[in-house]
């Protein structure tokens, strides 16, 4: 995992606890705020597996080259 990975993951964990928390005092402001957060979050950590295997494609056709 890169730290975009794991930004993400947090930022979609926070989200959630936004919605529950606006859920459960029954204000709506929150419980979109956490719907925010956490769209935000899946979006960074797509972007970050996204990142990821784009550099392990690299460092694959580094290896086919040095062959």
């Amino acid at each position: 995992m890169n730290r975009d990975e794991v930004k993400g993951k947090a930022e979609v964990l926070k989200g959630k606890v936004k919605q529950a928390a606006g859920d459960l005092t029954d204000n709506p402001d929150l419980h979109d705020e956490g719907v925010a957060d956490e769209a935000a979050g899946k979006t960074q950590d797509a972007f970050g597996r996204v990142r990821r295997k784009v550099g392990d494609a690299i460092k694959d056709v580094g290896k086919a080259i040095k062959k």
